[in-house]
């Protein structure tokens, strides 16, 4: 019996190798920044225009591997955003006629960004008290990177793990 192709999915990938934190970075006395965060991501920020469509949205959005997209003017300002919440609740809404409209139809206009200076702490309460998972990062007017929810809980978790390695070296030592 022949067997049925399957596309590739997320989970098809072999997951990346995660590193902790070093013992110079977690002995400092500095606060953790966007800006650590936004050093390992690289210097990639994909985004959207108004006037696309949501297919076009959702094609980068799957072909990205990503959550949202900042939307952004010609001249690279800040209009809104457009996450897969908006798109799916929109989908809820006019089944059947969603992937044809424009992205300024939906996106959030109302939009929370940090800097990259922002203490990780306070961009983590925000998006808690917020309830939204991904915060553009911005420097004069500009998008400069996003963050996720994801990529400061993992940066706190690679933390606690140095931590919890320091503290039984020295109960062993």
């Amino acid at each position: 019996m022949p067997s049925s192709y399957q596309a590739p999915s997320r989970k098809d990938k072999a997951p990346a190798e995660t590193f902790s934190q070093t013992a110079q970075t977690n002995t400092k006395k500095e606060t953790a920044t966007v800006q650590k965060i936004l050093d390992n991501k690289g210097k990639d920020v994909f985004s959207i225009g108004p006037q696309n469509t949501l297919h076009e949205a959702v094609e980068i959005l799957r072909d990205k591997h990503i959550g949202a997209l900042p939307v952004l003017d010609p001249q690279g300002g800040l209009l809104g955003i457009l996450s897969e919440r908006d798109i799916v609740r929109r989908l809820a809404d006019t089944p059947g006629q969603t992937l044809g409209q424009k992205v300024e139809e939906i996106m959030t206009r109302k939009v929370e960004v940090c800097e990259a200076s922002e203490a990780l702490l306070s961009v983590l309460r925000r998006m808690t008290e917020g309830r939204f998972r991904h915060m553009p990062a911005v420097s004069e007017d500009q998008v400069v990177g996003m963050v996720t929810i994801g990529d400061v809980v993992n940066y706190r978790l690679n933390e606690l793990e140095y931590e919890a390695l320091q503290l039984k070296q020295l109960i062993v030592g």
